[in-house]
């Protein structure tokens, strides 16, 4: 039986964090990927110059085993308020065996009332945001495992992800044998990757380019939106449950 996982797509994604987890997990056998959107086509990421295409709609992929979500530097907000996306996270969440996310993805999860009550991670700028959403934020841990959700940390913690849920699905031998197909051995040239190891003045530096890359008026707005949708998702959780 085929193993189907559907790869979410929004504008304003970070290409990487789709990219990477798509190169090991379609090394899992008997699987089929699916990049989904509102509608087959094009989907420009967040740099503006770069579009991964959508090969599914969300209307054709209701049963998914995996759902992975990326996150994106300007289109998170924007897809935390995609009334669509989020009610098709809603739906086909209770079915799947793995619903899963990378970077500021979790956040998207967080708007689809998915991580309330549950241990999560993000990037590492995203973390205040998975508070008000009901989650408990869990900034040193690159993977967090709870129950069949799983999150990732910032941008090429995808990889590991990938390689984790491969172990999971398809065996640790197949994970190994995938980290080294993909030569997957980094050694960078700096140690700077998470904020526990640097410098406060690298910290502030980082923190305002990221700010001057990824601001947008409309955020707050989005971000607003994607709560009362919640909230209002939420009420009618309760009444249906009283019918």
């Amino acid at each position: 039986m085929t193993f189907q996982i559907a790869i979410v797509l929004y504008p304003g994604m970070t290409v990487l964090d789709v990219v990477g987890p798509y190169e090991v997990l379609r090394g899992i056998p008997d699987s089929e990927i699916r990049f989904v959107a509102g509608e087959v086509g094009p989907v420009v990421a967040d740099s503006g110059v770069l579009a991964l295409g959508a090969t599914h709609t969300f209307a054709e992929t209701p049963a998914p085993d995996l759902v992975l979500v990326g996150g994106g530097e300007q289109g998170t907000t924007g897809a935390m308020a995609d009334r669509e996306l989020i009610d098709w996270l809603r739906a086909v969440h209770p079915k799947t065996q793995w619903t899963t996310s990378v970077c500021t993805g979790s956040l998207i999860l967080a708007a689809a009332d998915i991580l309330r009550g549950q241990p999560a991670t993000t990037h590492w700028l995203g973390q205040p945001a998975l508070a008000p959403f009901g989650a408990e934020s869990r900034p040193h841990d690159r993977i967090v495992h709870s129950g069949k959700i799983v999150t990732a940390a910032g941008v090429s913690a995808g990889i590991d992800l990938g390689l984790w849920l491969v172990g999971r699905i398809a065996g640790e031998e197949r994970a190994q044998m995938t980290q080294l197909y993909i030569e997957y051995d980094p050694h960078p040239p700096y140690d700077t990757g998470h904020p526990d190891k640097v410098s406060a003045d690298l910290l502030r530096k980082t923190r305002l380019l990221a700010t001057k890359r990824s601001a947008k008026p409309r955020v707050p707005l989005e971000v607003a939106t994607a709560l009362w949708r919640l909230t209002l998702n939420r009420i009618r959780d309760r009444a249906a449950a009283t019918r």
